[in-house]
């Protein structure tokens, strides 16, 4: 809907609401009845996909509106800085100088929504007591119009567009004086066109029309960065955005084909803005030169949308790595930087994580440097918690003597990375040749400072938890496997690429007598805590059991009944092998197991055939077969556990058979060669979604040979 005149009595509400705070543009959002959602309803002085994003907002979502809502209190941002310490993700996505504030509109009943008013750059950095004033005024006036208005009763909102109102014009004018106003415009050199609140042309003069080289009949109603081919590189698009946030007069300039270079100049106000184009007095050159020294370096709309891109992949960083891979690699070139330095605050210290384009012995003498030391930039940044802009080196010098020809660096950004007041680093952008950084540059830098201080946090905590989880799963695993005359073997596991970096797969090797051993596979459900110690429980019952001399049956059969008494939920599959090297004889038996494989010299890889039991866990009662088979000299053995052969789409007996013809291809080697030979598609892949553990076990010709003790983890 849109087109509103202030009729209604919630447009008039609101319309009056940006009358008496000043306001240049606001919102009105309605809780939902049946979802804790607020929906912008109506809304006025800014166009609609500018706030599509936000159309729709979650009560638990960290947006200003949300949060209003939520604490029943106001919500002030005096300026882009304060957005993008307070609110990252909305400050990244409208990079431009405005304030807003957000109210809760509520009356006895409880909550009914929130106010969202923006007020134009340069605003005060406070409200002032006459504003607070207002803005709770309107707030119980809206609050009042919904009550008496349709949502009384609070039905399911629509999740159309909101509607529109405009606020009435300066003045009208009657016929005589809008042709003579057209004359005027018709009569001034270059040419002028009116665009409204959505972009497109409402009023366009002759000369207008011939310097954009278009008629004057499709450019009414059209953006001009949709119709005209060359202005649709996102710069027109987004100094038209910025004119209308910030309310300030902006100016650029753009390239018409085999005709000329034009300036463009916007001046917006609540109804939309006027633009007066002229050819530019000179030529701007086919590809931008670097910019002066003392120069502004403007950031364009190609930049502000690689920004959002680069938003985007900060919340997908994983590790502590790829946070400062992605810094370094993206967002530093992106502003044109030749060195970084990223820091984490640990124990009242900056530590460097990473850096780029600075010598080693640079960055040796500012490692550990005390957050209370009072010669760094980014200690500084930190105990203020404003970012650090120099342009050139004599600004550094009269701050920080010594440190431009410490570092060999002409400017830098000094980013201070801060949640909820907390240090948690610093990121640095340095360039080799003087250069200034323009507002709105400064703006989205401050900006990607607030999104890359919370994915390093994140990834810091991630980090930290993977560290615990390869401590614990190495203590739960066997540290290494026991030498076996007659026999070699090699063991490998592989976590999980999502969740814990701790899974339930297990393998053990058991050295029973001077001439047989067990080798044991087992996979407990799921990859977290849980299934570890369980895991832990598991491989102890059958390494008791086992030296206590039982049978393969019977181990498995004992380890059943003890899980199944300590009721863990989770179910174990195992296979357990017992081997006689001597004889050159193994006894398996398995509890719902992925089937082994055997190769044989001269002969084709098979699967062999093991019953297979019930799963350990289940009934108490549970009875395991045994299988027999021959293990000559040169025949291999491969336990896995199913995250080696699962595959999304292939049913489970093919994934095996792959396997089996992977192993049958293999080259005759040993059996560490062989192992991560069957791996090496698992190792390579991003999404694991089940760890993988893997025991081959290869019968040495000669008697009496053994095979060296080997890593368990590779």
């Amino acid at each position: 809907m849109s087109g509103g005149s202030g009729s209604d009595p919630v447009d008039g509400a609101l319309l009056r609401a940006m009358r008496e705070t000043g306001a240049s543009a606001a919102g009105l959002y309605v809780l939902a009845a049946d979802e804790p959602v607020l929906q912008l309803t109506v809304m006025s002085g800014l166009p609609v996909p500018l706030l599509e994003p936000w159309s729709r907002v979650a009560l638990a979502a960290p947006i200003p509106v949300a949060v209003a809502t939520r604490r029943q209190r106001l919500v002030w941002v005096g300026g882009h800085q304060q957005l993008a310490r307070d609110f990252p993700r909305t400050a990244v996505a409208v990079p431009y100088d405005f304030a807003l504030a957000a109210a809760p509109v509520s009356d006895g009943t409880g909550r009914r929504g929130a106010l969202l008013l923006l007020w134009p750059a340069g605003h005060a950095a406070q409200l002032s007591t006459g504003e607070c004033e207002a803005v709770e005024t309107g707030c119980r006036r809206l609050a009042a119009a919904l009550v008496s208005g349709p949502l009384a009763d609070g039905p399911v909102l629509p999740a159309g567009r909101p509607r529109v109102v405009s606020p009435p014009p300066v003045r009208t004018v009657g016929p005589e004086e809008a042709l003579a106003a057209v004359d005027y415009l018709e009569r001034l050199p270059g040419g002028g066109c009116a665009l409204d609140l959505d972009g497109r042309v409402t009023m366009v003069t002759t000369g207008a029309a011939d310097l954009l080289g278009e008629s004057v009949h499709r450019l009414v109603g059209a953006r001009p960065w949709e119709l005209l081919p060359w202005l649709r590189v996102p710069v027109f698009e987004d100094r038209y955005r910025a004119a209308v946030i910030s309310r300030r007069p902006t100016t650029f300039t753009a390239y018409r084909p085999q005709h000329q270079w034009l300036t463009f100049r916007l001046f917006p106000d609540g109804r939309g803005l006027s633009v007066w184009i002229s050819p530019s007095d000179r030529d701007h050159g086919q590809v931008a030169p670097l910019p002066a020294e003392g120069e502004d370096v403007p950031v364009g709309a190609g930049q502000i949308y690689h920004v959002l891109h680069l938003a985007a992949a900060l919340t997908e960083a994983v590790e502590t790595r790829d946070v400062v891979d992605l810094v370094a690699d993206q967002i530093a070139p992106a502003f044109g930087a030749q060195g970084m330095i990223m820091y984490a605050a640990e124990a009242g210290r900056l530590r460097t994580i990473g850096h780029r384009g600075y010598s080693a012995e640079v960055i040796a003498a500012f490692e550990g440097v005390a957050l209370s030391a009072a010669n760094s930039p980014a200690v500084h940044a930190l105990a203020t918690g404003e970012p650090g802009f120099y342009s050139s080196p004599e600004d550094m010098e009269r701050e920080y003597p010594g440190l431009p020809h410490l570092t060999g660096k002409a400017a830098r950004a000094v980013l201070p990375l801060i949640i909820s007041g907390r240090p948690v680093g610093c990121c640095i952008l340095a360039y080799v040749r003087p250069r200034t950084f323009s507002p709105e540059e400064r703006q989205v830098l401050t900006s990607l400072a607030g999104l890359i201080a919370q994915a390093l946090d994140r990834a810091r905590l991630y980090d930290t938890k993977q560290q615990l989880a390869h401590d614990l799963q190495a203590g739960l695993l066997p540290h290494r496997l026991p030498a076996v005359p007659g026999l070699a073997v090699a063991a490998r596991y592989l976590p999980s690429t999502r969740g814990m970096d701790i899974g339930g797969d297990f393998y053990d090797l058991i050295r029973l007598d001077e001439g047989t051993v067990a080798a044991v596979i087992g996979d407990v459900q799921g990859h977290n805590a849980a299934a570890a110690a369980l895991m832990g429980q598991a491989r102890t019952a059958v390494h008791a059991h086992a030296t206590a001399g039982a049978s393969p049956g019977e181990v498995l059969a004992r380890t059943n009944r003890l899980l199944t008494d300590l009721d863990p939920d989770l179910f174990t599959s195992c296979l357990y092998v017992h081997i006689d090297v001597r004889t050159r004889r193994a006894c398996l038996a398995s509890a719902g197991h992925p089937p082994p494989l055997l190769r044989r010299a001269g002969r084709p890889t098979t699967v062999v055939d093991v019953p297979p039991g019930l799963l350990l866990g289940i009934d108490p009662d549970a009875r395991y077969a045994a299988t027999e088979i021959d293990l000559p000299p040169e025949s291999v053995l491969a336990l896995y556990t199913d995250g080696l052969v699962e595959t999304p789409g292939v049913d489970l007996d093919r994934s095996v058979i792959n396997l089996a013809q992977r192993l049958d291809n293999a080259p005759r080697m040993g059996p560490d060669h062989l192992a991560d030979t069957l791996l090496a598609n698992r190792h390579a892949d991003v999404d694991r979604q089940d760890d993988v553990a893997l025991m081959v076990l290869s019968a040495v010709a000669m008697p009496g040979a053994g095979a060296a003790a080997v890593p368990t983890v590779g």
